[in-house]
């Protein structure tokens, strides 16, 4: 006996489903942006205006690096702070007190690995910086500290999901972020006299 069946007209078949787009990251690029244009502004403070503020002058350096150095995976600002702040105040000082306040930002990155944070764990780079704070631990720690980068919320994360001791982390993290703000801090002091060579 012949079969009867109907056959399903294409019309009919079960449509295709496909993947969604992925969002464009808005929120993501914005909060960069925001962040490059906030340094950017900080060269533009008169000079002289941070060395007439006295003492006030050092404790707005440390709560402003210590704020924005407390955001995971963003550019910090307190980069061209601290280089505006080391051409009229005192050099030394600033880079020992934007190491600091940094180190202690940092914290949060090492927190947020304690919690287990998913989002990082997901990333390629991640990845790659756990095998580095494995292998080295202090000494990978200590090296991104000093190379001014967002990759180094990805070693503080890294070093509370390994449970690295504390005290480690926030020894490297703080003897890496001083020597980089000593160095920016000269680098804004010596910066005319390095200009004016140049030019001439």
């Amino acid at each position: 006996m012949e079969d009867t069946t109907p056959i399903p007209l294409a019309a009919d078949a079960e449509p295709i489903k496909t993947a969604p787009k992925a969002a464009f990251p808005w929120r993501s690029v914005l909060l960069v942006a925001g962040t490059i244009a906030l340094t950017v502004a900080l060269a533009f403070i008169p000079k002289g205006f941070l060395e007439s503020l006295g003492n006030y002058g050092y404790i707005g350096l440390f709560v402003f690096t210590l704020l924005s150095s407390a955001t995971l995976v963003l550019p910090s600002p307190a980069i061209g702070l601290s280089f505006v702040a080391g051409s009229t105040l005192n050099p030394w000082l600033v880079g020992i007190i934007s190491g600091v306040a940094a180190a202690l930002g940092e914290i949060t990155g090492y927190m947020a690995g304690i919690g287990g944070n998913a989002f990082a764990q997901r990333t390629t780079f991640y990845t790659t910086i756990e095998r580095f704070v494995r292998r080295w631990g202090m000494l990978t720690i200590f090296v991104l500290a000093i190379i001014p980068s967002p990759l180094f919320d990805f070693a503080g994360i890294a070093a509370g999901t390994m449970r690295m001791p504390f005290w480690r982390y926030l020894a490297a993290c703080l003897a890496g972020k001083t020597l980089r703000f000593i160095g920016i801090a000269w680098l804004g002091r010596l910066a005319p006299d390095l200009i004016h060579m140049f030019v001439q």
